[in-house]
């Protein structure tokens, strides 16, 4: 089996190293991942300026660019064969709720998903200060898991499952839950500073945020000490309220 690993924390990211060693026993693995940190970078795309992949080994290319990027570049140029699976991570922090439309480890996945190629995308739901402490600890956890996704007889058609990994050492992780998207409210994300030459700017992000869910949430699910997987749809039709149209859409 031809796995494609990629990430938006960089190629020299703990997180991917991780991710490796859980990966290694399942497959041949080829690694296309940004040369510096993409994270938020959502579904972007490098437009503007040529991409230069620089080889760092065999199947493993480092890209002056975006995850989506990279997934692209390896599907359609770098590798001999197109992969069976493209999995993404394992990012510094998490992706729940809200986190997915930003994230560029989802992006990647759902680059892969919008190649025809069955993707996962896998976090740590955790600070970022306790990531590489524990994520060494979840080695053999993640490789169960995703050898089980691998192997289900009918991936789920045109959807990405979403992974993250709760805050706790490998051997108290309680079990995987299947789970929807939860809600998060970010409070003061915006900061007001000062460059040297005394000139107002703006720094987005910090601040503390709340996250909330019903009990099948991915939020609740981490917060349990549970593994969440969640089905992201490439589409996007709220059908609930196509279907019912009628009660409030009128014609120009």
């Amino acid at each position: 089996m031809r796995i494609l690993l990629s990430n938006d924390d960089g190629i020299l990211a703990k997180g991917l190293g991780v991710l490796e060693q859980a990966c290694l026993p399942l497959g041949e693995l080829s690694v296309v991942a940004p040369d510096r940190e993409q994270s938020a970078t959502s579904h972007s795309l490098t437009l503007h300026h040529p991409l230069r992949p620089v080889r760092l080994g065999e199947r493993r290319w480092q890209v002056d660019g975006t995850p989506t990027d990279c997934v692209m570049l390896a599907c359609e140029a770098l590798l001999d064969a197109r992969p069976d699976y493209v999995i993404s991570g394992i990012n510094h922090g998490p992706n729940m709720g809200e986190d997915v439309l930003y994230s560029g480890t989802v992006a990647a996945a759902m680059e892969g998903l919008a190649l025809g190629i069955p993707s996962i995308a896998v976090s740590f739901a955790g600070s970022v200060l306790r990531a590489d402490a524990l994520l060494e600890t979840q080695v053999e956890v993640l490789r169960d898991l995703l050898t089980h996704l691998m192997s289900l007889t009918s991936f789920p058609r045109e959807t990405l499952l979403n992974v993250n990994l709760p805050n706790v050492a490998g051997d108290q992780i309680k079990g995987v839950r299947l789970t929807r998207l939860g809600r998060r409210v970010f409070s003061d994300s915006i900061t007001k500073m000062k460059d040297p030459w005394g000139r107002e700017i703006l720094w987005i992000g910090g601040g503390s945020v709340e996250w909330s869910g019903p009990d099948d949430s991915d939020f609740r699910a981490v917060h349990d000490g549970y593994i969440s997987v969640t089905p992201l749809h490439l589409d996007l039709t709220h059908r609930d309220v196509l279907d019912t149209a009628t009660d409030w859409w009128r014609p120009l």
